[in-house]
């Protein structure tokens, strides 16, 4: 399933809960059956664009003494292995110094970042350290955006485009304005296109259609923070899940 061909599948995992090293166990199993790319998340106490799953996760994480040492630590062992992006919000990014991140990124090989609170408009400020230090920085893509907008949001794309498809999606008129949408995106450029929200074991199949990948993140997550789960049970069930996916969008 890993030929060049393939759909590839994105994994989002809340980085260091319940342990650093559970992290590292997951992403390790997730690699063996078949994920591309980790997401490893960030936990922030505010994630906007994230819903109540991955919101408790961040919490329960903070909680439990998340700093970015953590983040730090899980990543040194997982990119290495692993196709690795970071996903978090401005402000860890800013406390923390955009250049010192990135300075970080690189000497663990993370590949880049996706960072949802942070406008295109202001990504241009940062282009060059993002150049500077060879780091992707995901461009987002939204139903609403007109055919202009995805021009200019596109055309400097690197790695993926991460499109939005919003959760609930149902009935053919939706699904033809996503197909317009992804016909769009492909006018300006050949960046690959994976879709995001609202994807789990239910759904890939039928939203991997005209896209070049899928990212999973609540669907993995709930499982993440499942206290009736041990943590092997909750590993079992997370690779199990991720296989499944993995062979549904390529199927």
């Amino acid at each position: 399933m890993n030929n060049d061909n393939s759909k590839k599948l994105v994994a989002y995992i809340t980085s260091s809960y319940p342990s650093n090293n559970f992290s590292i166990d997951l992403i390790l199993n997730l690699k063996e059956v078949g994920v591309d790319t980790v997401e490893l998340g960030i936990p922030f106490s505010d994630p906007v664009a994230d819903g109540p799953v991955i919101e408790k996760a961040n919490l329960l994480a903070l909680n439990n003494g998340f700093k970015l040492n953590d983040l730090f630590e899980v990543s040194k062992a997982v990119a290495p292995q692993i196709d690795t992006m970071w996903m978090g919000y401005m402000n860890p990014f800013f406390a923390y110094g955009v250049e010192n991140m990135l300075k970080k990124a690189d000497e663990f090989g993370i590949k880049g970042t996706i960072i949802p609170d942070l406008p295109f408009e202001m990504t241009k400020t940062y282009k060059s350290l993002f150049d500077k230090y060879n780091k992707s920085n995901i461009t987002f893509v939204a139903p609403t955006d007109s055919e202009q907008r995805i021009q200019e949001l596109v055309t400097q794309s690197e790695k993926f485009i991460y499109m939005v498809a919003y959760a609930g999606i149902t009935g053919s008129g939706q699904e033809e304005d996503l197909s317009s949408i992804v016909s769009n995106i492909r006018k300006y450029t050949q960046t690959p296109i994976y879709l995001g929200f609202g994807v789990d074991e239910k759904t890939c199949k039928e939203k991997s259609k005209n896209v070049d990948g899928v990212i999973v993140g609540s669907a993995f997550v709930k499982k993440l923070i499942d206290d009736s789960l041990s943590n092997d049970e909750k590993i079992k069930q997370i690779t199990s899940l991720a296989k499944e996916i993995k062979e549904k969008i390529n199927e």
